[in-house]
């Protein structure tokens, strides 16, 4: 029953129109993936207030083939009591080849646009929204990140668009939690 509701409430939250926060009208870039390299843990250093991940904090992603070559999406939180969340979706390409703009869905039939629009040449980071400008997210594979590399991103998320202190950033994990 619990995950009936869950699933009714992140239903209901996937439903309602978050506020557009995109400041700029040129269009988004998006970047190239090779998806075998962009598969994997990713860890949520920050990302646009949105009601499906209310309370929510160090948010992970991981991504992975499924066997009917579509891609399985878990993602992870801890909310403020402490519990963990987990929303189980999956994905598909939904632009050219190799283009980053995917497509993913956590309820049947409804799919939303999930875009790369930047990334590390090393597949270190990325920079994933939509094209309205509603939702965006910084994603790193390491746990935490450096003063200078948040300030980083707050410069490349301002040259697309967005006010930095709009985001909701990640508190740093310590050693001892993971």
């Amino acid at each position: 029953m619990r995950l009936i509701i869950l699933a009714a409430a992140m239903f209901a939250a996937a439903c309602s129109q978050n506020p557009v926060y995109r400041q700029s009208d040129e269009p988004l870039p998006v970047a190239f993936i090779d998806q075998e390299r962009y598969l994997g843990l990713w860890h949520e250093q920050a990302r646009l207030p949105n009601s499906f991940e209310e309370g929510c904090q160090r948010a992970t992603a991981e991504y992975a083939t499924r066997e009917d070559g579509l891609i399985s999406v878990v993602n992870t939180c801890t909310d403020e009591r402490g519990e963990q969340r987990v929303a189980r979706g999956r994905a598909r390409p939904a632009g050219e080849a190799g283009e980053g703009k995917l497509e993913v869905s956590f309820f049947g039939p409804f799919w939303a646009d999930y875009w790369v629009l930047d990334r590390g040449e090393d597949y270190s980071w990325s920079i994933v929204g939509e094209p309205e400008g509603r939702y965006l997210w910084v994603l790193t594979r390491d746990a935490n990140i450096t003063p200078e590399r948040r300030a980083a991103f707050e410069r490349r998320i301002t040259e697309l668009g967005y006010r930095p202190a709009e985001l909701v950033w990640a508190r740093e994990v310590s050693a001892a939690s993971g």
